[in-house]
């Protein structure tokens, strides 16, 4: 029913994940841009990931690194999402177009990208940057769409996960190429050695499981989010958040969801 209309998302993250799910599940054929290197660090549950790795599956939808934007719609039909490498919007017809990069600030994206652009989170204004926004910050608000307006601005305080807040983040100490010890999944100490960055230790002070980590590799600026502890640990909570998509991303992915359905009505 809704296969004539693309959905492009720039940035493939956890949220931008989120998205794609609720659209690919709804029947829109979904595609996905992003870096050669992406900033992801819930890796085992972004999309973002078939960069590296060429494919990924997460919650049963499979994405498809492509090398070309003529291969996008033709991938998109089959029902696997294309995810081009693209810092830039490709030249390829949409409908919409959802910015998902959570930049906190207008990048490029503007409001005549598509006939729908929707974009994530602080630092767009609904009637003017995009056509909608959709409320990321944890609370009552949490996936309301907001076409006139902002989002609340950033607090710069991440969400409480297992009672813990700024504590379970891990953040460069310096610039430079970081390099882990461990891997997203495995149980850690509080003080323990992580990994490096510039021969700098990144060290954690909670015990818990590794819920998420930059690629290994990456090039990272002084106090960029590298990583993330969940303090539950491996149990079923615990566990269950390091491969399926997180409560906070669907619901993102229901309010993008709802102001496609609502533009597509308010079209007819």
């Amino acid at each position: 029913m809704f296969g004539d209309h693309l959905c492009l998302l720039r940035g493939g993250g956890d949220l931008g994940t989120g998205v794609a799910l609720r659209l690919h599940r709804a029947g829109f054929p979904v595609a996905v841009c992003e870096l050669e290197s992406p900033l992801a660090v819930r890796r085992t549950v972004a999309l973002s990931t078939a960069v590296t790795d060429g494919e990924t599956t997460v919650d049963g939808l499979t994405a498809r690194r492509v090398e070309r934007s003529t291969e996008v719609a033709a991938t998109a039909a089959t029902g696997v999402v294309p995810v081009l490498v693209s810092p830039e919007l490709p030249d390829l017809s949409r409908s919409v177009v959802v910015d998902a990069r959570l930049a906190k600030h207008v990048r490029d994206t503007t409001i005549g990208d598509a006939s729908l652009v929707v974009a994530l989170g602080p630092g767009f204004t609904a009637g003017s940057d995009c056509h909608a926004v959709v409320e990321t910050l944890r609370g009552p608000r949490l996936g309301r769409v907001i076409w006139e307006g902002s989002s609340a601005a950033d607090t710069g305080i991440p969400g409480v996960v297992g009672g813990q807040s700024s504590e379970r983040v891990l953040r460069a100490p310096t610039h430079g190429t970081v390099t882990w010890k461990v891997e997203i999944g495995d149980t850690v100490g509080s003080g323990d050695v992580l990994g490096q960055i510039s021969g700098v230790d990144v060290a954690t002070v909670l015990e818990g499981a590794v819920r998420g980590l930059i690629g290994d590799g990456s090039t990272v600026e002084a106090g960029m989010k590298i990583g993330d502890v969940d303090p539950r640990g491996t149990g079923t909570d615990g566990g269950a958040s390091m491969w399926e998509v997180s409560d906070k991303a669907l619901s993102v992915g229901g309010g993008v969801l709802e102001a496609v359905l609502t533009w597509l009505d308010r079209s007819s």
